[in-house]
């Protein structure tokens, strides 16, 4: 039973919209390197949308960002997937703008961060 529920957590995203000082947007704005080919790109995502960088499909969920009487910063939940190994998820979860190394893409090619949420 504790493991079906891990699980769901990582389908569902809990929401931030709920908690107080939360705003839900509607666009998640990436920043997304290669470290390969050193280029980095700005990704524009929709919320339920996926995106292709490079081999990754980057799909969010949701993205939420703090109002603008309040210390900046933005968070959206991730669900990123590799074409190279045969889309494969390697990352799912909440990724914040103010807190990049708090929960990151570990990736060999790609790093991928939340720049804002719009």
């Amino acid at each position: 039973m504790r493991r079906l529920v891990m699980v769901l957590a990582l389908v569902a995203p809990p929401s931030l919209a709920q908690s107080p000082g939360w705003v839900q947007g509607e666009t998640a704005e990436l920043q997304a390197l290669d470290k390969v080919t050193a280029r980095i790109s700005t990704i524009e995502a929709r919320v339920g949308q996926t995106v292709t960088f490079g081999t990754l499909e980057i799909a969010v969920a949701t993205c939420h960002r703090r109002p603008a009487d309040e210390q900046p910063d933005a968070a959206a939940w991730l669900t990123v997937k590799d074409n190279r190994l045969n889309g494969q998820r390697v990352f799912a979860g909440w990724m914040f703008a103010a807190s990049p190394a708090l929960n990151m893409l570990e990736h060999a090619v790609y790093d991928l961060r939340v720049l804002e949420c719009r």
